[in-house]
């Protein structure tokens, strides 16, 4: 059983679980220390007593990834959200790193997607429509930069196009292939491609429910 709370701790803890509510991502010390109208050390101080007593997780000092944890200790499933950049225009090494290319955020159940560094991709056009991915869907990729035989994965070709589809590698050459008769798989030297996600999850457009 966990330690009993002060009532300033959970004023606190009410407050904390109403931000994370509204965006799914935890509010700033400032943010926090001004709700409250006490310091940014007494913000401080509490999140580590609320930690120790076991009714919030985080990772390093302070983490906008913090999650409220119920009575058995999981994450809180009405707080349990996660912010994910939608990735406007992917570039040459990671997209989550190119910030100023982000077209936008969405939230997602953290509980469904607990890696780390997600990011959103909007996938053009009907290629992948037989794995169930449609056009204008958004697909939740985890950073990679390798991919295994018959993995989803974002690529990115020549430095310049990114694409969604199944990967296979061979002794000479890379081929991604695409789910749908329609469209024909694709060859490239080990050159011409750079892994820079796999998909693990899509998010279906309003648009593509209402063409079904």
């Amino acid at each position: 059983m966990r330690p009993a709370l002060t009532e300033k701790q959970k004023k606190f803890l009410v407050i904390l679980k109403s931000k994370l509510g509204q965006s799914g991502q935890a509010p700033s010390l400032r943010d926090l220390a001004k709700s409250l109208s006490v310091s940014h050390a007494a913000v401080a101080q509490t999140l580590k007593l609320l930690e120790t007593k076991g009714y919030i997780r985080r990772q390093g000092r302070y983490s906008r990834d913090l999650v409220i944890l119920d009575d058995m200790g999981d994450p809180d499933t009405e707080v349990r959200k996660k912010i994910v950049p939608i990735v406007g225009r992917i570039t040459a090494g990671l997209p989550i790193y190119a910030g100023q290319e982000w077209d936008g955020s969405l939230v997602v159940d953290a509980a469904l997607y607990p890696q780390d560094n997600l990011f959103a991709l909007k996938v053009q056009g009907q290629s992948m429509k037989n794995a169930g991915i449609l056009d204008r869907d958004l697909a939740i990729c985890t950073p990679r930069q390798y991919a295994r035989n018959r993995e989803i994965v974002v690529a990115l070709i020549n430095g310049e196009e990114a694409t969604v589809k199944r990967f296979f590698l061979y002794a000479d050459h890379i081929e991604l292939r695409p789910e749908n008769p329609d469209f024909s798989p694709q060859t490239y030297g080990f050159d011409d491609v750079m892994i820079q996600g796999k998909v693990i999850g899509i998010i279906r457009s309003a648009q593509a429910m209402e063409g079904e």
